[in-house]
């Protein structure tokens, strides 16, 4: 389905996504992990075109990625970044139907296809006409995963797509997540810092620092078998306030 081979990007002396190598299976979920500026969202915005590699390939559907195809391509990609990025002057429906308007599909398509996406994701048909300016935290988010899926994409790219939400809003959209990767068997990429939000969503993790996958697996993998000191700490860091806390209302 997906398939990176020594994909690379520097910016000047920086590195920002070494030599790389990496394969997503079609239907499965694989979150991306790691702290700050570890090469994460670099992955995600190569894999969608929207920056060129150094060095590598990518190869989506059987076709490696190039800038003739990449337009195209990336048609078959929904891509949802941290607080939505919608498009502050458009309403809720033009923010989600842009592209299919863009594609000139016909109206009643489209249609069609925002009724099915908004009964998907729960939100209510009365803040179509809205602007993002008017709506919550979480309904921007769906939203934003409504103009994701406009156009039925095969891969789905989240970048840290609930980041910014408070905790119970975030638990409740965690859950309406996952199910709806789950109805829809779609192939998907996350980027978390979250360890337990990867945990939850991720059939494979892959946890990396400073630009290099560090390890590859599911989390018994890395939790039972780390391949370096890092990955343990990593784990301890998130695990340890939890425990704290717990310990704490004894």
């Amino acid at each position: 389905m997906l398939l990176l081979s020594q994909v690379s990007k520097r910016y000047g002396d920086a590195l920002a996504l070494a030599a790389t190598d990496l394969q997503v299976p079609g239907g499965e979920t694989l979150v991306l992990i790691g702290p700050s500026g570890c090469g994460k969202s670099t992955l995600l915005r190569l894999i969608a075109g929207l920056i060129q590699s150094d060095s590598g390939s990518i190869t989506f559907e059987g076709a490696v990625l190039t800038p003739d195809n990449i337009l195209q391509a990336r048609q078959q990609m929904g891509y949802v970044i941290q607080e939505g990025g919608l498009f502050p002057h458009l309403t809720v429906r033009d923010n989600v139907t842009v592209m299919a308007r863009y594609l000139r599909r016909d109206p009643d398509w489209i249609d069609a296809r925002l009724t099915e996406l908004s009964n998907l994701v729960q939100l209510q048909p009365e803040l179509m006409q809205r602007f993002p300016a008017e709506l919550s935290g979480g309904q921007r988010q769906r939203v934003s995963l409504m103009r994701a899926l406009m156009l039925d994409p095969d891969l789905l790219l989240l970048d840290e797509p609930l980041g910014s939400l408070d905790p119970m809003i975030r638990y409740q959209l965690q859950q309406e997540l996952k199910a709806i990767f789950a109805r829809l068997g779609k192939t998907v990429v996350m980027v978390t810092h979250d360890i337990a939000e990867a945990v939850y969503f991720g059939q494979t993790l892959v946890l990396m620092r400073d630009g290099y996958i560090v390890q590859t697996g599911s989390f018994k993998d890395l939790a039972q078998a780390p391949a370096e000191a890092f990955v343990e700490q990593f784990i301890s860091a998130q695990r340890e306030p939890m425990a704290k806390l717990t310990e704490a209302l004894k």
